[in-house]
């Protein structure tokens, strides 16, 4: 999934923002409530994969990872997805059709100045700067907004677009982005709330008008984003905690050896300014000691939020679909604490990993998951043929027991 491999220089300190450092924490996924059981594995009917890379700006590999899936009429879809083969070439747009039959793709033409007029397009994207992991949300107020992490020179950035149309969108300000990468030059020279420092010097790149990170604000990529019924936002993300060497959760295999990933939750008013980070999910006692964890795309159901929590084992580089659950979004229930849906076996594609869009839809009598299915290690080092991703499709015809 191009994790960055040069996480390699960390310190660790005191940090506030209700955030822990320690890698032997409490559970934080108890309460006092017995959640709602989940459906079994079993339940999941997989269709295969629905996209793949077909077109020459898509390269080799497609992902939808937190992307949204929109029903549209007669069985159609809008499916939002990222081109995902490297950073150089990163792009994202949708495809518009019935799962399993050919989908009509619109790539978002992206431009320096303002949006151009197409199907979809982002304007105020500086030079150079490569967007990947959209989200796209239909906001209260009946405008539109995407947010994407960008990839550019020194930059690893999420940003903001705003449209009335749905179609042209334009950036709010690429100088002032919702999260930050510890490797953004803006974020040189300013260690993450858990202590992580990659630079520790401050970037002679950033533009004079350009403020530093701030360390609320610094994260690690796989963010997924919501609009609550009250019209406030939350923001899933990944917290990266140091771990030494002799400590058993140290995997030197893995792409960021000495990180443990761990996720954090982010509210706002707007969308568009978080304040507020928690700790939410890390490695307990009831975990192995390799256990991570990738990323929560959240669903809100009548019960509560259903979670799908990346379930990453670092020794043996899978990541898998976990289920938990949450009556506020702030405490999460884990009682499974294993795959809710299985990957397949060697050599499917997704054999390696499992990787959800935004969340689960409900439609037409089934619920609807779009995943992205990998059949490579996460570090890279072995794959079941040709490495790739592809877009990945399964119903259920409930998700309770």
């Amino acid at each position: 999934m191009n994790r960055r491999a040069f996480l390699r220089t960390v310190a660790c300190s005191a940090a506030g923002v209700a955030l822990a450092s320690g890698t032997r924490a409490e559970p934080l996924n108890d309460s006092a409530t017995t959640p709602p059981k989940p459906s079994s594995a079993a339940i999941w009917q997989k269709h295969g994969i629905v996209i793949e890379a077909t077109e020459p700006w898509e390269g080799s590999s497609v992902q939808n990872f937190t992307c949204p899936a929109e029903p549209l009429k007669d069985g159609s879809w809008r499916i939002w997805y990222s081109a995902s083969e490297s950073p150089d070439a990163f792009s994202v747009g949708y495809a518009e059709g019935v799962p399993g039959k050919p989908m009509k793709k619109v790539r978002a033409a992206c431009s320096s100045g303002e949006p151009s007029v197409a199907p979809l397009s982002i304007g105020n994207l500086p030079e150079k700067w490569r967007p990947v992991q959209v989200v796209h949300i239909r906001l209260k107020n009946g405008k539109h907004r995407v947010y994407f992490w960008a990839h550019g020179p020194r930059i690893l950035r999420y940003l903001v677009a705003e449209s009335e149309d749905g179609c042209r969108y334009r950036i709010t300000d690429p100088l002032r982005p919702i999260l930050y990468h510890p490797s953004d030059r803006a974020a040189w020279g300013v260690a993450s709330p858990d202590g992580l420092l990659v630079h520790p010097s401050q970037s002679i790149e950033c533009p004079a008008d350009e403020p530093l990170a701030s360390s609320r604000l610094i994260s690690n990529d796989a963010s997924n984003i919501y609009q609550l019924a009250d019209g406030t936002f939350e923001l899933y993300s990944v917290g990266l905690v140091r771990v030494p060497k002799d400590d058993p959760a140290f995997v030197s295999q893995d792409n960021a050896p000495g990180l443990l990933r761990v996720i954090d939750r982010f509210t706002s008013p707007d969308g568009l300014h978080f304040e507020t980070r928690s700790r939410i999910i890390q490695r307990d006692q009831q975990d192995p000691a390799d256990q991570q964890f990738y990323y929560l795309s959240v669903t809100p159901t009548a019960k509560g939020r259903v979670g799908m929590l990346g379930h990453y084992r670092c020794q043996a580089q899978t990541m898998d679909l976990e289920w938990c659950f949450s009556a506020d979004g702030v405490r999460w229930q884990r009682p499974l604490r294993e795959p809710w849906i299985a990957r397949g076996g060697p050599p499917a594609p997704d054999c390696y990993g499992i990787y959800a869009g935004s969340q689960l839809v409900q439609h037409d009598g089934l619920w609807h998951l779009f995943y992205t299915g990998v059949n490579s290690a996460h570090n890279g080092k072995h794959s079941y043929g040709r490495p790739r991703q592809v877009v990945m499709y399964a119903t259920a015809e409930s998700i309770w027991a």
